[in-house]
């Protein structure tokens, strides 16, 4: 990966819907030659797609939780049904399998903390092999980045 592309991403990350035309202007390139790097890019799995930020608040989704969860044994078929299973909760924005006292850390959005409790009681608590959870409840929102920083060479 080049500069060039590096430049790319940087432009794709700030705005997916600008065209190959107002990229190549702004890259001072040919229109097929960023349309070119850009397929490149995507064949090669670097943007795996193009998608749409809502704001949570206006969809009824404001209230953020990150729960910790701890499985009752690391046996490779638990973490292994826990993910497949977590994986098909909608409620559940991100999960990650962590080192520390708990084996994973969803990050969740719901509409209040009644919709929450519904949750936790209807669709997580029965999923198999999780001991124990604990829950963080997102005061204030200071950084949410989808974007990676692309260092120039």
């Amino acid at each position: 990966m080049d500069v060039i592309d590096k430049k790319i991403l940087r432009l794709v990350q700030q705005d997916a819907r600008m065209t190959n035309k107002e990229m190549a202007l702004k890259l001072q390139m040919s229109v097929t030659a960023v349309y070119e790097r850009i397929r490149k890019l995507e064949r090669e799995g670097v943007v795996k797609k193009y998608v749409a930020l809502l704001d949570r608040t206006k969809i009824d989704k404001a209230f953020v939780v990150f729960c910790h969860v701890k499985l009752i044994q690391h046996a490779k078929d638990y973490l292994m049904r826990f993910e497949s299973e977590v994986i098909k909760l909608p409620e559940v924005l991100e999960c990650f399998h962590v080192s520390g006292d708990y084996d994973y850390i969803l990050k969740i959005a719901v509409k209040d903390m009644e919709t929450y409790r519904d949750f936790m009681v209807t669709k997580l608590t029965g999923l198999q092999h999780i001991g124990s959870t604990h829950s963080s409840f997102m005061i204030g929102e200071i950084k949410n980045s989808t974007a990676f920083e692309m260092e120039s060479n």
